[in-house]
């Protein structure tokens, strides 16, 4: 049975320096997880231990996934959480040319399916994966086609992913407006997302904080599978 508790189970963040994947790492930190963050650089939460990563390449993947199930003491990982997303602003589709679609769906899509298939010999037999998608999947806007279309598939992605790996977990959290540095510096960001804010039914953007308390549940109810969190603030609505 997956334990309802994270004290002393081994916990991954792919993308856990900034933003969203750290809020999570810090969660995990403070629920009593041994946590190692896989990154650009080692950084690393307070508590948590660091691995720089290339994400983009499959070799330096494998390699940080290994380094990070040697860290705990069971030498398996026991959930594996994916935030990782491409930061550039798509262009308009009528200028969108080959490139961009493949670095942006590299970024998110085929590294995130790479991690998990780098982690399969590492993981415990009922361990959880999370995703990240975004509200994008299905709020379709007039500049959204690409965004949307790459958290499409790691939704689909998710669900068959569930499918195929149990009795191993795979859920994915699909992220509304997010206060988090993809949107700039704080001093150019606030008037954007606070008038974002005030057209969302809870009257504000997401924090990483409020996320992070979706990546806990996904990672310790052992009845979730398959499973798309909303956590966007009535964005969908």
């Amino acid at each position: 049975m997956t334990s309802k508790t994270l004290q002393d189970q081994s916990v991954v963040v792919l993308g856990g320096t900034a933003g969203i994947g750290q809020a999570v790492a810090r969660a995990a930190v403070a629920e009593g997880a041994r946590v190692t963050v896989l990154g650009r650089s080692a950084q690393a939460a307070d508590g948590a231990h660091g691995i720089a990563v290339d994400a983009n390449d499959t070799a330096s993947l494998a390699s940080a996934l290994a380094q990070a199930a040697q860290l705990s003491p069971s030498g398996k990982i026991d959930h594996l959480v994916i935030t990782i997303g491409s930061r550039t602003s798509p262009p308009p589709f009528a200028a969108l040319q080959r490139a961009d679609l493949e670095q942006a769906f590299g970024t998110k899509f085929f590294a995130a399916l790479m991690a998990v298939q780098a982690a399969l010999p590492h993981l415990a037999e009922r361990a959880s994966i999370t995703l990240t998608s975004g509200l994008l999947s299905r709020k379709a806007t007039a500049t959204g086609l690409l965004r949307g279309s790459i958290n499409a598939a790691v939704e689909a992605a998710g669900k068959n992913l569930a499918k195929e790996l149990a009795p191993r977990r795979v859920n994915v959290i699909s992220p509304g407006v997010v206060d988090t540095e993809v949107w700039g510096a704080p001093a150019d960001r606030q008037a954007m997302l606070a008038r974002i804010g005030s057209g969302l039914p809870v009257g504000r953007v997401g924090t990483p904080e409020d996320l992070a308390q979706g990546y806990l549940l996904a990672m310790t109810n052992g009845f979730m599978t398959g499973a798309i969190i909303d956590i966007e603030g009535g964005g969908l609505l």
